[in-house]
């Protein structure tokens, strides 16, 4: 234990707007009319990279930083909030929570409390819960921590990144709990980095996860103590006498070839998601957990959970239920258009949600570095699919408003697709086992809330992809988002009466892709004028800013991903507009998207790579365009071309 006394820190009262605002897109404009995002000010100076939220006993809301700093801020839902700063010197704060008229949070290396002993607003004590082992490798990031109703804490630790996931130092991608004295007990490990988690009415855990390795894609699981969610980094301390797991890391055999949910079935550790978070579609980094308990006064979604994506920005609604004692539900998008990356959740008590941000290092589609902003409720109510529920033949939707009836009767208003992802040691997984499943028959309740549909080819342990995109309600309204992904583990009574699809051919199709051209063209005669490679940098960059090049040229271009994410390399036409279109192009593929990695078919390409994964390479001949003029060179990978960008000067 030590004190720190920190200096007096005058409260900052002059604002301003640190970036400019971004145009919302189309979707994020509908949104705002149910949905309104306020910016809260900060204070001109103040590096509010948002790693925790919590709220004071008195209803200041804490904010520590990813820069080691926690701010107290005083009226958070005035425009004229007052900031404090209550702590500095952290290691990288991403939680926090206030309980017993202290600050308790993770910083990289242990769980700390701060206490203000003589009540000037600043810590003046700094104490040492628990402290576990540090590699020194920048991907060790620590979460938490979140209460148990008996007044121990749960705390969640990132594993490093060698090129893949790896458990340096002990307990490394596992959830923890421990006591207020210091006891510490491991409760479940597979974790890969698991930014967001928390715990429903019912003391039941969950946590999110991000695409990487062995990570098809992003998701949330129910987490009970012995669980492997799938990481098999962790079980390098599945020996140590404190585990609750005896699972070996060599258990693992991903050449069979099995999506996760097969898998658990062979290994009964091993935990199937409760939901999955289709790639690209639901974003890209999946963060923080909220659970909507306001008792209707945030709108009609009570008792739902919303979920924080980073990479992407935006929010997305989750419906959970438990059939035969296994989480299972449906995802829905909620908003977008927020001004950073989403990473922390937190409601305030005039039933308004705070939404934490930060960028750098993690791009985003919102374009500043920073954020806190506010999401409330105008009043008005969306026309939503509210809930998804599971039947051992098909689903029953729960509308927001009365439906039409007779569309809402018509099989052709719905179109099915079931998919899954592998489970396998690579970064991230391409949608696989795609079918296509049949609304068999469609029966519109009395009061025009819910509709019940019997399907052929629904499939356990596969993400069921519903769209809806011409249904109205009776108001005549569209609705606002169409399209639901419900995870199917289970179905009521434990058997599956949905007739099977089987003379559906799968639709893993093969796509040619003549821009992509990795075989030098005979017309070059086997020479070449030139070879460019191109790299990454850590933050969503190529390794150059600007390439120029000679018209005409014949360039054998080498683009090496040796970042720690998926990427591609895109030559575009001329012209900023022609790279903003391209990315738009790429983000509207959806499931698709995959298959054509991520580079839509439009003359606006001119040439591209692959999607590559991480440490991979791909060479293209390019020849280089007759005109002269500033080209691009983007990633179309959705979220990351508005800042992965070099420009190419055609000479």
């Amino acid at each position: 234990m030590y004190k720190i006394k920190m200096p007096i820190v005058l409260v900052f009262i002059i604002f301003t707007s640190y970036l400019s605002a971004q145009e919302p897109s189309e979707m994020a404009k509908k949104e705002a009319a149910y949905y309104e995002i306020v910016d809260v000010p900060i204070p001109k100076g103040v590096e509010l990279e948002v790693g925790g939220l919590t709220f004071t006993d008195d209803d200041k809301l804490g904010v520590t930083t990813r820069r080691g700093e926690l701010w107290v801020i005083d009226k958070p839902y005035s425009q004229k909030p007052e900031y404090s700063r209550f702590a500095h010197g952290l290691h990288e704060a991403l939680g926090v929570t206030y309980r017993d008229n202290s600050f308790y949070l993770t910083q990289r290396g242990e769980l700390s409390r701060l206490f203000d002993h003589d009540g000037d607003g600043k810590a003046d004590e700094y104490r040492t819960i628990y402290s576990w082992p540090l590699s020194g490798n920048y991907h060790d990031y620590a979460y938490g921590p979140k209460f148990l109703d008996n007044g121990d804490m749960l705390v969640t630790l990132n594993l490093s990144w060698v090129n893949h996931g790896a458990s340096l130092v002990k307990w490394r991608g596992w959830m923890l709990k421990i006591t207020p004295d210091g006891e510490m007990e491991p409760i479940a490990t597979g974790l890969r980095s698991p930014s967001g988690f928390n715990i429903n009415k019912d003391g039941d855990v969950f946590y999110t996860e991000n695409q990487g390795d062995w990570v098809g894609s992003g998701r949330m699981t129910h987490l009970e103590k012995g669980d492997f969610a799938g990481n098999p980094e962790g079980l390098r301390w599945s020996s140590d006498p404190l585990s609750p797991i005896d699972l070996k890391q060599d258990v693992i055999d991903e050449s069979l070839g099995l999506s996760l949910y097969e898998y658990s079935k062979k290994i009964p550790a091993l935990k199937a998601p409760a939901i999955w978070f289709p790639h690209t579609i639901l974003g890209i980094a999946t963060s923080d957990i909220l659970y909507e308990t306001t008792g209707n006064k945030f709108g009609p979604f009570d008792g739902q959970m919303l979920i924080g994506d980073q990479g992407h920005s935006k929010i997305t609604r989750v419906f959970m239920e438990k059939v035969n004692g296994v989480y299972q539900g449906a995802a829905f998008a909620f908003r977008e258009g927020f001004s950073s990356g989403v990473l922390r959740l937190i409601w305030g008590s005039d039933n308004s949600m705070f939404v934490g941000m930060t960028s750098r290092g993690w791009a985003s589609t919102g374009k500043k570095s920073f954020g806190l902003q506010r999401l409330k409720w105008t009043g008005k109510t969306p026309f939503e699919i509210k809930t998804m529920k599971a039947q051992d033949d098909g689903f029953i939707l729960e509308f927001t408003k009365p439906v039409n009836k007779k569309q809402a009767s018509d099989l052709a208003m719905y179109k099915l697709n079931t998919f899954t992802y592998n489970y396998t040691h690579e970064y991230g997984s391409d949608i696989v086992d795609r079918q296509t499943a049949m609304i068999h028959e469609a029966t519109v309740s009395e009061d025009g809330l819910s509709v019940r549909l019997k399907i052929h080819g629904m499939r356990l342990g596969y993400i069921h992809q519903i769209e809806i995109p011409t249904l109205k309600s009776t108001s005549g309204d569209l609705l606002l988002h169409n399209t639901g992904y419900y995870t199917l583990n289970e179905v009521p009574g434990g058997k599956l009466n949905s007739p099977s699809m089987t003379m559906v051919a799968k639709s893993d199709k093969k796509v040619v892709q003549p821009k992509r051209t990795n075989k030098m063209p005979e017309s070059w005669n086997g020479k070449i004028d030139e070879k460019l490679d191109i790299g990454t940098k850590p933050g969503l960059k190529y390794d150059v800013e600007e390439v120029r090049i000679k018209r005409r040229s014949k360039v054998a271009l080498t683009f090496n991903n040796n970042d720690d994410m998926l990427h591609n390399l895109v030559i575009t036409e001329k012209g900023v507009a022609s790279v903003d279109e391209v990315g738009k192009l790429a983000l509207s593929l959806g499931l698709e998207g995959a298959d054509y990695n991520y580079v839509p078919d439009s003359d606006l390409v001119l040439y591209h790579t692959g999607i590559l994964k991480p440490i991979s390479t791909e060479t293209i001949y390019v020849t280089m365009p007759e005109t002269p003029g500033e080209y691009w060179i983007v990633c179309t990978f959705p979220g990351h071309s508005a800042v992965m960008r070099a420009k190419l000067i055609v000479e």
